[in-house]
């Protein structure tokens, strides 16, 4: 059962079935009906709502069906063939739903009955209806067979599911960001010009505001706080700490954990704050914070495993300013309906790995090239690593005081389906994505912070054709299991041209700068 979140939108579909006034109406009702009760007893009833009023070619029709799919609660429809369809109003109920549309149609169910009161030819309207989608500049989702059985249209609303949700969660996000990247680090600027376009609004806040919440919350009494306001921040803090303190499996902790879980649980609590008086009219937030080099420098402390714990309750945050990483753990969110994770692509995988721990141990014959390392300092959900526990940033230790650097997440990512995706602005502000399906082998990395030894198909060739020669930066976020399909279809809906969503190309599909005479 997949962990939904309450900072992403529960979707209920209005289906609303069509009739062209030449075709039986009857059609249209009948086959409405049908896919009400496939969908019923295939999927969760409280998903679909069966608007009762069927379009027999008059715009007062669509309104009132706009009227009562709304009244009943729903924030997408599906405009539904049952017949032929009316070009007109089908198409204005789309321009003026506001949310999340799609079309699907009726097949015809017998041989015996295409006589002129049992056919429907919805499979020649679904043509016209495109055709004026495009005649009125409106976007709607059309599935890859729109034209399906009763239990087969079911099925592309349950698809259109998630797709409807990354569209109304970026409508309804704001993303808070703390500082500006850190300095000699340009790999995550982010253009926010296509931020305002998908529908995203974003706060920037600098780290000294952070460091002041959060000494607030840590050492109030350095302020002149409300005595209410203190009672009820160390109320929250205490709760927190308690729920570290399970998660963690720290029964009786020694006072260096005890101290720093203090530290750790005020932070949180000043990100949820923050979040809760800065919202503002969004429904939704992602973060993404300045974690490097100041932090440690002011707090003494990583902010890795709160991340970490805040992402695992859907509230992703994002490493080093990166806008556009909390974004795309965002839209991870939403396609999967689960926790997500932000990795660099980092390293290699040593020779002797591969040849002693990977060669030949698959279904799938992986070569060395098709693997690498994902790796962050300790921002990833303690659900989804192996023997979890807290540590410090070593790299960071290079440069301070090994105890101000503790507060990493750290362990091994568990073995599974992966899919490896970023949505970027380009400098010049173009959207630009990839997305790639692979896995985290069960092979032990025998290094230090969130990391995995993952596995993509052609990873080499994609590594210099997709990511190198499209100039994405080194973040890639990580939903577990495979959900290209959903992701490519939600990223075309939100705007993304399929000719800018990368892929990795299988072997003998060549890149379009791929060297001809050349291959990895």
């Amino acid at each position: 059962m997949k962990s939904m979140t309450s900072n992403i939108p529960v979707v209920k579909v209005g289906i609303v079935a069509v009739s062209r006034d030449c075709f039986p109406a009857t059609l249209a009702v009948n086959r409405r009906r049908a896919v009400v009760e496939a969908y019923r007893k295939k999927y969760d009833a409280a998903d679909i709502y069966e608007c009762p009023i069927t379009i027999v070619e008059s715009e007062i029709d669509m309104v009132n069906a706009l009227e009562d799919v709304r009244k009943n609660g729903c924030n997408a429809i599906c405009v539904y063939l049952g017949n032929f369809g009316p070009e007109i109003s089908e198409t204005l109920l789309a321009k003026h739903f506001d949310g999340p549309v799609m079309f699907s149609a009726a097949a015809e169910e017998k041989s015996t009955t295409l006589g002129i009161e049992g056919r429907g030819d919805a499979y020649c309207g679904m043509l016209n209806a495109s055709y004026n989608l495009a005649l009125r500049n409106t976007n709607a989702w059309i599935p890859e067979n729109p034209v399906r059985d009763a239990d087969g249209v079911a099925d592309n609303i349950h698809d259109f599911l998630p797709i409807a949700r990354v569209k109304l969660g970026l409508e309804n996000l704001k993303i808070i960001s703390f500082g500006p990247r850190p300095a000699n680090f340009l790999a995550c600027n982010a253009p926010i010009k296509q931020l305002y376009n998908l529908g995203v609004e974003i706060e920037e806040e600098s780290e000294l505001d952070l460091f002041e919440a959060y000494k607030k919350h840590y050492t109030p009494d350095e302020f002149n706080l409300d005595p209410e306001v203190v009672k009820k921040q160390n109320e929250e803090i205490a709760s927190i700490k308690e729920n570290m303190k399970k998660e963690l499996g720290i029964a009786e902790p020694t006072q260096a954990q005890s101290d720093m879980l203090d530290k750790f649980a005020a932070y949180e609590a000043t990100l949820l704050d923050w979040v809760e008086a800065n919202k503002g009219y969004r429904k939704y937030v992602a973060l993404t914070t300045k974690c490097w080099p100041a932090f440690e420098d002011m707090f003494r402390f990583v902010p890795c495993y709160v991340n970490s714990r805040l992402t695992g309750r859907g509230i992703p945050v994002s490493c080093e300013v990166d806008i556009y990483g909390a974004l795309s753990e965002y839209i991870g969110w939403c396609v999967s309906g689960e926790t997500v994770t932000l990795l660099d692509i980092n390293n290699s995988v040593p020779k002797d790995m591969y040849e002693n721990s990977i060669k030949g141990k698959y279904d799938y014959d992986w070569k060395q090239t098709d693997t690498f390392m994902g790796f962050h300092c300790g921002n990833t959900c303690s659900s989804r690593l192996v023997n979890p526990h807290i540590g410090y940033q070593k790299i960071m230790a290079n440069t301070h005081p090994k105890e101000w650097c503790d507060g990493t997440m750290e362990g091994d990512i568990k073995p599974g389906d992966i899919t490896f995706y970023r949505l970027q602005s380009t400098a010049d502000a173009r959207l630009r994505a990839y997305a790639a399906e692979g896995e985290v082998l069960n092979v032990p990395t025998q290094s230090f912070g969130s990391i995995g030894v993952f596995a993509i198909p052609e990873m080499g060739r994609f590594y210099r054709y997709e990511l190198i020669g499209k100039n994405y930066p080194h973040h890639g976020a990580v939903m577990f299991g495979h959900y290209g399909k959903t992701l490519y279809d939600a990223l075309k809906f939100i705007g993304v041209a399929p000719s800018e969503i990368g892929y990795n190309h299988p072997a003998g599909d060549r890149y379009a700068d791929e060297n001809p005479w050349g291959t990895l």
